[in-house]
C-alpha cells in the first residue's frame, strides 16, 4: 500500500503547491510552506471555522438565543472526529490545521479496540459468566422470563409446587439477560452472578448506546485503488452511511433537557469514565454535577448508572439500593425529557427484579405503563412482573389485552400460552406457544417455550413434539433430543441408564438393598398408619391414576418430623451426604395404584441421578421407560436413570406400588459445584 501523504510535508512542482488530501478527503492548496515558510500559515476565517468547530458559537447560540439545535450541530462535528473519542476537540482542530498527524484506526478492528467502551450486563450465552476453572450452572433464557419446568414423575414433591414462576430460581432482566438467583422480597443476599442461557440475543443497555458517538472511519490510502473503484465504492458506502445516520435520527432518543445541553460536555466527561471501566471515578465526576446542578436529570442518571456499575464490582446489595433509589430520584425531576424517564425507570425495574424487590419492581413497571399507555413492550414486562410474583391471572390479563391491540405480538402469545397451559387448558395452548415461537420475536427463542410447546402437543398425541424438541436441541436449549433438562451443568457425563459401578456410590446401593426389607417395613407401616403421610402428586404429570409421596429429604434438608416415621430408613441414610446433601434432589417413597399413568416428561437438571429401590412390585404390569429403553422393578434391587432424559410410567398391574426414592449428585460435579449450586 502507497505511503500516506502527511499535510505537513508537501513537494513543489514548476512554481505550484501540490494540493494536498487532508483526512476527510477533500483537497486543499498552499497550507505552508516547510522549513523556508517559518511554521505554517492560516487565514482568519479558517481560525475561524475550527472555533466554530469547536462549540464555541453554536454553544452561545444555544444559550442566549436558543436557535441552535445543540445535538444537531455536535452530532455532525463528529465526522471531523480523528482520535475515535467519539467527539470534536482540541486534538481533532490540530490535526485539521495540519499540526498533528491523525491515529488510524485500522480496517478489522473491533469496536472494543477502537473504543473502549463499558456496556453492562454483557455476558458470556448464552455464556454466561462462566469461571473457566469451574463450570457453572448454566441457567435457560434469554429475553423471556423464567418459566418453571415441569416437575419430573417419581419426582418432586408436589409440596414445593407453588405456580409457574412462584418457584423459580431466576429473574429476567428485560433489557434480555437472565440474571443469577432471584431472592425474597425481605432478603439480604450475597450479590449474584449473571446467567443465561444457551440461546440469548445480548444487548448493551440501550441508552448507553445512543449515546455513542459514530466513530472515525479506518484510513485507506486511497491509490491503493482504482479511481472507478474509489468512486463506486464511496457512493455506495455514502449511501449506506446516509440511511444509517437517518435511520440513528428517527431512533436516537433525546435523553437531555435543556439544563443538561448547556452541561452536556461534564456529562460526557462522566460518561467516557464510566463507559472505561472507571465507576468509582464516573461515580465521584457525576456526584459532583449533580451537587452543582441537582435540577440535572441526566447527572443524576448517569449516577446511578454509575453507582449500579460499581455495586457489580464490589458485589454489593447495598451500593445497588443506593443505584435503584438514584434512579428514582432521576425520574422525579422536572422537566425530565420522556426518553430519559423511560429508560430510567425501566433500568430501576430490572435492579428491583435482580434485588428480588419483586412487588416494588411490578409498582416501577405499572407506572411506566401508565406514562406510556401505546408501549407494547412495557406491557408485556409488566405481564412477566405478574407472573414473577405467581400472579398468573393478572398476568393473562395484561397479555389478552397484549394480544387485542397486537394479535400478532410473538412474546405475548408464548407467555399467554404457556400460563393457559399452567391452567391443563393444554389443546388452546398450543397455537399460542408454536405462533409465538414460530414469529422469532425477541423473547420468544427459550427453551422452556419449546418444552412446553412439546409437552402440550405429546398428551394430544402429536408426533411433531420431537421436532420442536429438535429445533429445540439444535439451538442450543436441550442436550439432546431425549435430555431435555434446564438447569444445567455442562460437560457432565450424559446416558439414561447406568450401573452402581458408574455411579461409584456403590456403599450407598449396597446398603440400600441389604436393608431393603427393613425400609419396606417401615414404609408400609406409615402407609398404614394414615395415608395423609402420602402427598397426592399435584404436579399434572398424570394422565390418569393415583400417586403418592412420603417426602424424607427434599433440597438437601429433612423435611419437618418425617423420618419420625421412619427412624431406621433414615439412620442408613445418614452415612451418604450424596444423597441427603443432594440439593437438587429429594429421598422419598412413592405409591402408584393400578391404572395410571404418568406422561412422557424430563426433570429440570442433569446435575443428579435417581435410584429406585424396589419394595412392592406385583409381579406384571408396572413399567418405566427411559428415552428408548424400558424396564421393571425388582423388589430388593435398585434402578439407577438419569431423569434429566425423558421417562414414563405405567402402573397396568392389579395392586399397587411401592418403591424408595433417592436422588444423589452427579458423580462427576465437584464438591464446589456441590456446595454452591442453587437448590432445585
Amino acid at each position: 500500500m502507497a505511503q500516506r501523504k502527511n499535510p505537513r510535508n508537501h513537494s513543489k512542482k514548476e512554481g505550484k503547491t501540490v494540493p494536498v488530501e487532508s483526512k476527510n478527503g477533500k483537497r486543499t492548496e498552499g497550507g505552508g510552506g516547510g522549513d523556508a515558510g517559518g511554521g505554517p500559515k492560516y487565514s482568519v476565517f479558517t481560525w475561524f471555522v475550527v472555533l466554530g468547530l469547536l462549540g464555541v458559537w453554536s454553544s452561545v447560540a444555544v444559550v442566549y438565543f436558543d436557535i441552535v439545535d445543540y445535538d444537531t450541530v455536535i452530532g455532525k462535528l463528529t465526522a471531523y472526529d480523528t482520535d475515535g473519542d467519539g467527539d470534536f476537540d482540541v486534538e481533532d482542530a490540530k490535526v485539521l490545521l495540519g499540526l498533528k498527524e491523525a491515529k488510524r484506526l485500522h480496517v478489522g478492528d473491533t469496536p472494543e479496540k477502537q473504543t473502549v467502551l463499558k456496556t453492562e450486563e454483557t455476558i458470556k450465552p448464552e455464556t454466561a459468566n462462566q469461571q473457566a476453572a469451574e463450570p457453572r450452572d448454566v441457567e435457560p433464557t434469554e429475553a423471556a422470563p423464567s418459566v418453571t419446568p415441569p416437575r419430573q414423575s417419581e419426582s418432586d414433591d408436589p409440596r414445593e409446587s407453588i405456580g409457574p414462576y412462584g418457584d423459580e430460581a431466576n429473574t429476567i432482566d428485560t433489557t434480555g439477560v437472565l440474571l443469577a438467583e432471584r431472592q425474597t422480597e425481605e432478603s439480604s443476599v450475597e450479590f449474584a452472578e449473571y446467567v443465561t442461557s444457551s440461546k440469548l440475543t445480548q444487548e448493551a443497555e440501550p441508552v448507553v448506546e445512543a449515546e455513542k458517538q459514530p466513530e472515525a472511519a479506518a484510513d485507506v490510502d486511497p491509490q491503493s485503488e482504482t479511481p472507478k473503484q474509489t468512486e463506486a465504492e464511496g457512493t455506495s458506502e455514502k449511501q449506506a452511511e446516509d440511511k444509517l445516520t437517518e435511520k440513528a435520527k428517527k431512533k436516537k432518543p433525546k435523553l437531555l433537557n435543556k439544563l443538561d445541553k448547556t452541561i452536556k460536555a461534564e456529562i460526557d466527561a462522566a460518561e467516557k469514565l464510566r463507559r472505561k471501566g472507571k465507576p468509582d471515578e464516573a461515580l465521584k465526576a457525576f456526584e459532583r454535577l449533580v451537587q452543582q446542578y441537582p435540577q440535572s436529570p441526566r447527572a443524576r442518571y448517569g449516577k446511578a448508572q454509575a453507582e449500579d456499575d460499581m455495586a457489580e464490582k464490589l458485589r454489593s446489595n447495598d451500593m445497588l439500593q443506593r443505584a435503584i433509589n438514584t434512579y428514582r430520584e432521576a425520574s422525579e425531576l422536572p422537566d425530565v425529557t420522556s426518553d430519559l424517564l423511560r429508560a430510567t425507570l425501566k433500568r430501576r425495574a430490572e435492579r428491583q427484579q435482580f434485588l428480588g424487590r419483586m412487588r416494588g419492581s411490578l409498582a416501577t413497571l405499572e407506572r411506566l405503563v401508565q406514562l406510556f399507555p401505546e408501549d407494547i413492550g412495557l406491557k408485556n414486562d409488566l405481564g412477566v412482573a405478574h407472573l414473577l410474583l405467581g400472579d398468573n391471572n393478572g398476568a393473562k390479563k395484561i397479555y389478552e389485552e397484549v394480544l387485542g391491540v397486537a394479535p400478532d405480538n410473538g412474546f405475548a402469545k408464548v407467555h399467554y400460552g404457556f400460563i393457559l397451559k399452567s391452567e391443563n387448558k393444554i389443546a388452546e395452548s398450543i397455537p399460542y406457544l408454536k405462533e409465538g415461537l414460530e414469529s422469532g420475536e425477541p423473547g420468544t427463542d427459550d427453551g422452556r417455550f419449546y418444552f412446553h410447546l412439546g409437552d402440550a402437543l405429546q398428551r394430544v398425541g402429536d408426533n411433531s413434539a420431537y421436532d420442536w424438541y429438535e429445533l429445540g436441541h439444535k439451538r442450543g436449549h436441550f442436550a439432546s433430543l431425549w435430555q431435555r433438562s434446564l438447569y444445567n451443568v455442562n460437560g457432565l457425563k450424559a446416558q439414561p441408564w447406568w450401573t452402581a459401578k458408574e455411579t461409584g456410590y456403590t456403599d450407598l446401593v449396597k446398603v440400600l438393598e441389604r436393608n431393603w426389607k427393613t425400609i419396606r417395613e417401615e414404609a408400609l407401616a406409615v402407609l398404614d398408619q394414615s395415608t395423609r403421610h402420602f402427598v397426592p402428586e399435584e404436579e399434572n404429570l398424570r394422565e390418569k391414576g393415583d400417586w403418592g409421596q412420603y417426602t424424607l429429604w427434599q433440597q438437601g434438608r429433612k423435611v419437618g418430623n418425617a423420618c419420625q416415621g421412619v427412624p431406621k430408613t433414615c439412620a442408613l441414610l445418614e452415612r451418604f451426604p450424596e444423597a441427603t446433601g443432594c440439593k437438587r434432589g429429594q429421598i422419598k417413597f412413592s405409591v402408584m395404584q393400578p391404572g395410571t399413568h404418568v406422561w412422557p416428561h424430563t426433570g429440570p437438571t442433569n446435575c443428579r441421578l435417581r435410584m429406585h429401590l424396589g419394595l412392592v412390585i406385583p409381579k406384571r404390569g408396572c413399567k418405566i421407560r427411559c428415552t428408548n429403553e424400558t424396564r421393571e422393578w425388582e423388589e430388593g434391587k435398585v434402578l439407577i436413570f438419569d431423569d434429566s432424559f425423558e421417562h414414563e410410567v405405567w402402573q397396568e398391574a392389579d395392586s399397587y406400588r411401592l418403591i424408595f426414592i433417592v436422588d444423589v449428585w452427579h458423580p462427576e460435579l465437584t464438591q464446589h459445584q456441590r456446595q454452591t449450586l442453587s437448590p432445585i
